[in-house]
């Protein structure tokens, strides 16, 4: 019997930790967008123009992408730059992966702009700013991994094209929790579109 409660205690202290982190990471600043439209399985979003550092890679899966990637962005932000400054992480962290050639981008935060930001020290992490653009969303559970990727991008390419909306670019896979968050994580399937208001 005690050991029972002891099990208890420890799930009820783990839930506790893990709705902390939730509510922790939902304070983290988002890239800015407008719901459009709503429809059956995804929506559609305008996202106005922001500020990415972005890491180009030859890796063609998520796994390669994220683990070289992510390292290169993070001393970024956490004071490889020529002000020695740490920026504030936002979500989320976007990837576009193909066999041409892969990217990781993390989107800074809307107070800097491309004069603002400090410069990066490593000359392989690019500053750049993106165009506005209309993208169509779905949007997943759990933890991401190449599987969950690939069908959820080849189930919102078949919505739009059931819905007779033209594809205007690659998917971009959005990615907003840290690794160690275990409940309540979120993941995005983006893809550009041809939409007109």
């Amino acid at each position: 019997m005690k050991l029972f409660y002891l099990l208890f205690a420890i799930s009820l202290i783990f839930i506790a930790f893990q709705s902390f982190k939730s509510f922790s990471y939902s304070s983290i600043e988002t890239q800015k967008y407008r719901v459009v439209k709503k429809e059956d399985g995804f929506e559609i979003r305008f996202y106005p123009k922001a500020t990415f550092a972005t890491i180009r890679s030859s890796g063609a899966n998520y796994k390669q992408v994220a683990s070289s990637g992510f390292r290169k962005l993070a001393g970024y932000i956490f004071g490889g730059n020529d002000q020695n400054k740490s920026i504030a992480m936002t979500a989320p962290v976007r990837m576009e992966m193909s066999e041409k050639g892969s990217a990781m981008s993390f989107v800074m935060p809307e107070k800097y702009n491309m004069a603002t930001l400090p410069k990066p020290k490593d000359a392989t992490v690019e500053i750049k700013q993106s165009e506005p653009v209309y993208a169509a969303v779905i949007a997943f559970g759990g933890y991401a991994n190449d599987e969950k990727i690939n069908d959820y991008t080849n189930k919102l390419v078949a919505l739009l094209e059931k819905k007779k909306i033209k594809i205007i670019g690659r998917f971009n896979f959005l990615g907003y929790n840290a690794p160690f968050q275990f409940i309540g994580r979120k993941n995005e399937i983006s893809i550009p579109i041809e939409w007109k208001e």
